[in-house]
């Protein structure tokens, strides 16, 4: 089932569906927190011998807190209750599911500091701004709690935390966040507070054509997995040879700059593109075939027509960008290149900055093919002029004019990476850690998105592919610290082997020893 992601409003219009289509709140609730006690009572056997402790608010998140306190005290777990704030009538569901775990728990004003299991169910999605009073103190009690060896499972998201945003002034640091219906997009922007983030079916409509009330009948964000790249990923046939593998053509490596598209040709090889051509800098000639000899090396003819021709007439796909520099005659270059060639088309680095403030003339150039853009948010800021903090605070859905303008798909990188297609189509890729956060980790994914874009010529499906891959590949490296991007590159035929696994030769024949 796909897993949308949802802000703390498209959460609300979620339940409110459910509740209208004949689902009583309280039904909602139960199984909430009777799924969120199922999923601590798994993780936590041993650690539930000697009981939990459970933190409850003033509202429906406090109530799922109740039923959790009251599932896992029918199992036999002694379950103290910490509440933080009674509810109120506002939260009628609360109030009931709390008079009916009253008799089986037990209620504290505080807790000893030996708590080995703490459950937060203080603050929900519907919190915004800072905490303060009792509720402040219940955040720092339970993540000194934590810092004593305490496990803490957080309800829907940790408390303190915007569930849209990810900001938070002092929010719960939890080691694992039991997401209710959907993945909600604070969690994504605020990994190092969430731990383990897992989604859990509590009846809500989770259809793949799901839409959002609230932005035009909009597709909501739709969480990309292991099992959806495996099932679109081109299979390698036992008879592959380079042309049923690809071609692939990367034009950059401008001067005093060849690293970019040796990483980008290597990341290419190692996800099984067919052949790499290369065009560089004439100095650069002799430095990237020394680093990439298994790629075909030519420096960039004098005349731009020539360039696109040859790549025209032997590649699949063309990545533009690596390296190329900003100067100007750049965009000349890119303009001619990409003008006189109908092949699809993945743009980065140089190849976008060149267009800096001017998307209407790259929409105009990138019209009539499949086409990818593969920018980081300075890289995005710079094309539509739009300002950094606005990018980075609407990653979920800064992209999607862009998308539609440019009739390409638009892969934002980051944490998370969000890809926008001309549909109106957005695809989440949470995978990856913070060993991707050195220089050469996007042109690693240039390759492997050239690579995907080559063999199925669709962008949205290589861009999707190519993030999860990219980052399945990091989360293989055993250190953040430390872990350069060689790493991550050896890391690569591990990630595709993951979802295509080495099949098994047939045996045609046995044949008997000859006898002397």
């Amino acid at each position: 089932m796909p897993v949308w992601v949802v802000s703390a409003r498209e959460s609300a219009e979620r339940d409110r569906a459910a509740i209208e289509s004949g689902t009583p709140s309280r039904h909602l609730m139960e199984r909430a927190g009777t799924a969120a006690a199922r999923e601590i009572s798994r993780r936590y056997t041993d650690r539930l011998r000697d009981g939990a402790v459970v933190f409850t608010g003033p509202g429906n998140n406090g109530g799922d807190g109740w039923v959790v306190a009251r599932a896992l005290a029918d199992t036999g777990v002694e379950v103290t209750v910490v509440e933080v704030a009674k509810p109120t009538g506002k939260a009628p569901d609360a109030v009931a599911e709390r008079e009916a775990a009253m008799p089986l728990v037990k209620l504290a004003e505080s807790v000893d500091d030996n708590a080995t299991v703490v459950v937060d169910a203080v603050l929900g999605t519907g919190f915004e701004g800072e905490p303060r009073g009792k509720i402040g103190e219940a955040i720092a009690t339970i993540n000194e709690l934590r810092g004593r060896g305490a496990r803490v499972a957080s309800l829907d998201v940790p408390s303190g935390l915007d569930a849209t945003t990810g900001q938070h002034s002092a929010c719960v640091i939890a080691d694992i966040t039991l997401s209710f219906g959907g993945l909600k997009r604070g969690t994504l922007l605020a990994r190092d507070c969430c731990g383990e983030i897992v989604v859990l079916d509590i009846g809500l409509d989770m259809s793949p054509n799901a839409k959002n009330p609230g932005a035009g009948g909009q597709s909501l964000p739709m969480l990309v997995d292991g099992e959806w790249v495996r099932t679109r990923i081109p299979s390698i046939r036992f008879d592959a040879h380079k042309g049923i593998r690809k071609h692939l053509a990367m034009v950059g490596a401008g001067k005093g700059m060849p690293g970019a598209v040796v990483l980008a040709a290597r990341a290419a090889l190692r996800s099984g593109i067919g052949m790499v051509r290369l065009l560089v800098a004439p100095e650069n000639v002799s430095a990237v075939l020394t680093a990439v000899p298994s790629a075909l090396i030519s420096e960039w003819p004098s005349n731009e027509n020539q360039i696109s021709a040859e790549i025209s007439n032997w590649a699949n796909a063309a990545v533009i960008g690596p390296g190329l520099g900003n100067s100007d005659d750049t965009r000349a270059l890119v303009e001619q290149i990409v003008g006189n060639s109908k092949i699809p088309i993945l743009l980065d680095a140089d190849a976008l900055n060149v267009f800096e403030g001017d998307s209407k003339s790259l929409a105009t150039l990138l019209a009539g093919r499949p086409a990818l853009i593969t920018p980081h948010v300075a890289e995005f800021a710079r094309l539509t002029g739009i300002d950094v903090k606005t990018v980075l605070t609407n990653r979920f859905d800064v992209g999607l004019d862009l998308a539609r303008q440019l009739v390409a798909t638009v892969l934002l990188k980051g944490s998370p990476t969000v890809i926008f297609t001309p549909g109106g189509d957005r695809y989440v890729v949470p995978r990856g850690t913070a060993a991707l956060g050195t220089g050469g980790s996007g042109d690693l994914l240039d390759g492997i998105a050239g690579t995907m874009v080559a063999q199925t010529q669709d962008a949205t499906i290589a861009a999707c592919c190519a993030a999860w891959v990219h980052g399945r590949a990091a989360e293989f490296c055993q250190y953040v610290r430390g872990t350069t991007l060689d790493d991550v590159l050896y890391s690569l035929p591990r990630a595709w082997n993951e979802l295509e696994p080495l099949p098994e030769h047939p045996v045609l024949s046995e044949l008997p020893a000859v006898a002397r």
